[in-house]
């Protein structure tokens, strides 16, 4: 081998560690996260200031407001547990929000956009009950949907809806993933 192919040999890693770093990461999308966190903390603090316990608002024929309190997890899941449970979706929250940032360190935020997405908005609405939980001890639900007279039994809020639309969201891009070209493997 000659001296031009030894420095070349010696360049390439340096030159493909150069170019990942100036790939932009799934971090860029964490505003996303921010904006799901105020939107919702703003909201429920709107609720909570001006509508009383359990009273509800009709806003559409298919959609009404009511505050409600769920001291459980998504559709009131141990609600009726002592207390401990509180600690358990915080720790939770906390492992998954931890989780879904070093994911996103680790995408290419420009050619993984939907992935970001999704895991941003699952983080935000994480992040947002977990505000709740450890700020009054329960999380303040007030979105009730409905069609006629059956009702989807249980209250909700705009971090139960991030995360519903990032699951979503997370799904489509596994689907278009798996549907997409087959990328030869090299050995």
């Amino acid at each position: 081998m000659n001296a031009a192919h030894e420095q070349e040999a010696r360049l390439a890693p340096a030159v493909q560690d150069a170019t990942a770093a100036r790939e932009p990461s799934g971090l860029r999308w964490l505003a996303i996260t921010v904006a799901v966190i105020g939107l919702d903390q703003f909201v429920k603090l709107w609720i909570v200031d001006h509508l009383a316990l359990y009273r509800t608002v009709r806003v559409l024929p298919v959609l009404d407001v009511t505050l409600t309190y769920n001291r459980g997890a998504a559709f009131s899941l141990l609600a009726q547990a002592s207390g401990w449970q509180k600690w358990l979706f915080a720790g939770l929250a906390v492992v998954v929000a931890a989780g879904i940032v070093l994911w996103l360190k680790r995408l290419n935020g420009r050619t993984q956009k939907l992935l970001c997405l999704s895991l941003t908005l699952i983080m935000g609405g994480a992040l947002g009950n977990l505000i709740d939980r450890l700020r009054i001890g329960h999380v303040v639900d007030f979105i009730l949907a409905h069609w006629r007279s059956v009702y989807f039994p249980f209250a909700f809020n705009v971090a139960d809806s991030a995360i519903t639309v990032g699951a979503v969201v997370l799904a489509l891009d596994a689907w278009l993933e798996a549907r997409g070209p087959k990328r030869k493997e090299t050995v």
